[in-house]
């Protein structure tokens, strides 16, 4: 009988039951939040269900995140996956897939589109400055900034090579809640800045592009960004690398594989080492608090930005310019495109904004990458 007892008390005490603590129950209970979301609301599902479900896993079971031991010891499952954000491995693979699966072409049509992607990375700059005000030394504000980019990769990217490791969690998860309510966030603020006529107007047809313009655009950018900010050589050249498969016609198995396959199983990994960095000692703390509220404020001083700027050029071209799509210029694509396609067509159906918004939308890729660039050069990180 004592045999059985023992092995019965040591099953129980093995349970989760009994080494849960109650942060571990409320970031639970936000796992689930974000999968109803994810599936429930299709809110970005491809980064909420994996984020979610590693949230989820690593409150339930802390070990999964063990570091590997000095004895030897091996690692939890999703610690090696970690790894590869922290080396920024994986952030730099999405980029490739991410253009992979973009036509620059808008961009190269109407490159005044440049201009809005720039203007909407000044949520970026607020955001940075908040964090100084904030008590965040210039490292961490750095990396939290990126958060105004919309953009969850860079700001890993970021926060991986600044070695603000303790933040990537955090700082992830609101970049890519942020992505993923970029329906719910922009349309006020765009609605708010623009008048009825403005959000009305219809802008002309975009040129056609050649081939050739589309072939040396990759490459003319790799060259002029990495010369003048070799930082953002893992960004911007695999971003770039990636549409030269798209666009030079003679690789197509790997552009294939770059948009599908490969990006699918990178957009797991990542999902879900990102979301097991969320545990409750983490993640419940006043910092966290201070960098969700801050990616909103950032990440509504962009789309802010984008527009003003976008109405500035709407006056300047004499009307010729929609405001929308200057809200485009953060770099959730193709989500912040097809918001300003969905806000100019509640007024006028007959408007057809998303190919236009794309410009503004890829020049925000890599705006913010030149950005991650930048503060990595101030700081002297390589």
């Amino acid at each position: 009988m004592d045999y059985i007892s023992t092995t019965l008390s040591n099953l129980i005490h093995q349970t989760a039951f009994f080494n849960l603590t109650w942060g571990n129950y409320i970031m639970i209970v936000v796992a689930l939040v974000f999968l109803y979301l994810a599936i429930a609301k299709e809110f970005e599902p491809l980064l909420l269900v994996p984020i979610a479900f590693g949230m989820l896993l690593v409150n339930i079971y802390p070990d999964i995140m063990a570091p590997y031991g000095e004895d030897g010891a091996g690692g939890g499952l999703l610690y090696y996956f970690y790894k590869l954000d922290e080396w920024a491995i994986l952030p730099s693979l999405i980029f490739m897939g991410v253009g992979a699966m973009t036509d620059f072409g808008p961009l190269i049509a109407n490159p005044k589109s440049f201009l809005l992607g720039a203007a909407a990375q000044f949520g970026i700059f607020a955001a940075y400055f908040g964090a100084i005000a904030l008590g965040f030394n210039d490292k961490a504000a750095a990396a939290i900034s990126i958060i105004g980019g919309a953009d969850g990769p860079t700001s890993i990217f970021l926060a991986g090579k600044l070695q603000q490791t303790s933040l990537l969690g955090p700082i992830a998860v609101a970049a890519y809640s942020y992505m993923s309510l970029v329906p719910i966030i922009q349309p006020p603020i765009m609605k708010l800045l623009t008048t009825e006529k403005e959000r009305k107007i219809k802008m002309g047809q975009l040129r056609p592009v050649t081939k050739l313009e589309k072939i040396l655009f990759p490459i003319i950018v790799t060259i002029v960004v990495s010369l003048i900010l070799p930082t953002t050589a893992p960004l911007i050249g695999m971003l770039m690398l990636g549409n030269l498969f798209r666009e030079s016609g003679v690789v197509r198995q790997l552009t294939d594989t770059a948009s599908n396959a490969l990006m699918y199983i990178v957009v797991i990994i990542l999902g879900t080492s990102v979301g097991a960095t969320t545990s409750a000692e983490a993640f419940l703390n006043a910092d966290t608090l201070k960098i969700v509220v801050l990616g909103l404020i950032a990440f509504a001083f962009g789309t802010a930005a984008g527009v003003l700027f976008g109405k500035l050029m709407c006056i300047i071209t004499k009307g010729a310019v929609n405001p929308l799509i200057g809200s485009a210029g953060v770099s959730a694509v193709p989500m912040a495109a097809r918001v300003s396609q969905k806000v100019g067509a509640e007024s006028d159906p007959t408007n057809f904004l998303l190919m236009h918004a794309m410009g503004p939308n890829v020049a925000g890729v890599i705006g913010t990458a030149v950005a991650a660039g930048t503060f990595m050069a101030v700081f002297g990180v390589f």
